[in-house]
């Protein structure tokens, strides 16, 4: 079987697929790739199975040897390969030599790239999902990010895919200078004053370096205050704690009143935090594409806008696998 040798794994590369579904009831997450979009291009690029698992890579890309050769399409934020040496195309099929190295220029456009194989990375499926979850240390490479060392194998193919072929300029990220991210108001937005939900929607917010595949936090020094309400049995004292609940995917919580964190797809499932909004399911692939000290302006929506959001996400999804085919 063909794989991959890891010769510097970068700053954190995983190994995702979509997600692993069912089992947040249980305390584990979805998981996946964070920008979905660009992950699932890589795969219909490259003739895969949309699922396949790929690399997700953060902020600086990994150096990897490819000992039987391979394809491959790097997708989401714009970082150039380099095979052998010599620079190629992102977002288009690039073919690795045997004993070929595959390192990378500069990550620019974005938090996050996808290294997405010809074939899929074939570790083991692990609840329905080859996708890492490491606070759980299941699924990817032996539940971690990868290490200098790992040997990563690749599922098999019968077709080479068309070495050039290229994603249309439409499909790749492009982030703006102030990012918007769309919310629904909920659960305990009631917790808040009103001046302190006039400032979330006001204010500009930087994304902190303390943002991950768990959460971003969003810094600018405004506290979150509270109406003076009682608190349940079981709440503690603080006014931003509630009876513990479940936390939905993109839900937005502020410990103490401080910066708001904004919960992502490797979050624990539930807590005793109060939420105050969501980030609509399609804005989140942006979401994880924003580096740090990105801007950031919140916009609240209604069910029938984030509906119609989620409407056009498919149609231009859909617009991409018709340009493909």
């Amino acid at each position: 079987m063909a794989n991959i040798k890891v010769i510097n794994p970068g700053l954190a590369t995983f190994v995702e697929d979509s997600g692993r579904y069912g089992y947040y009831h249980l305390g584990i997450p979805p998981g996946g790739a964070l920008d979905q979009f660009s992950f699932k291009a890589g795969n219909l690029l490259l003739g895969n199975d949309i699922n396949a698992a790929a690399l997700e890579v953060a902020l600086m890309g990994p150096v990897l040897e490819f000992p039987d050769g391979g394809f491959v399409a790097i997708t989401g934020a714009e970082m150039t390969p380099i095979v052998n040496g010599e620079k190629k195309i992102s977002h288009s099929i690039v073919e690795i030599p045997k004993g070929g190295t595959l390192s990378f220029d500069f990550l620019r456009g974005g938090a996050r790239s996808y290294i997405c194989v010809k074939g899929g990375i074939d570790v083991p499926i692990v609840m329905g999902s080859r996708s890492t979850y490491p606070l759980g240390g299941i699924g990817g490479y032996k539940g971690r990010k990868l290490e200098a060392g790992d040997v990563l194998p690749i599922g098999a193919f019968s077709e080479n895919p068309q070495v050039g072929k290229a994603l249309q300029e439409q499909y790749k990220i492009k982030l703006e200078s102030i990012e918007t991210l769309r919310v629904i108001m909920g659960l305990q937005d009631y917790k808040l004053t009103e001046d302190s939900i006039q400032g979330l929607f006001e204010d500009t917010f930087v994304v902190s370096s303390e943002a991950d595949r768990t959460g971003y936090r969003f810094k600018n020094g405004r506290k979150f205050k509270y109406k003076d309400l009682p608190q349940p049995f079981g709440a503690g004292s603080d006014p931003s704690n509630i009876t513990d609940a479940c936390y939905p995917v993109g839900s937005m919580q502020a410990p103490g009143g401080n910066e708001p964190i904004v919960l992502l797809r490797d979050a624990p499932s539930g807590g005793g935090f109060a939420m105050y909004c969501t980030v609509i399911s399609c804005d989140l692939d942006r979401m994880g594409q924003l580096p740090p000290n990105h801007k950031v302006k919140f916009k609240k929506v209604d069910m029938e806008e984030a509906l119609q959001a989620r409407k056009a996400y498919q149609e231009r999804f859909n617009a991409l696998q018709k340009s493909l085919q």
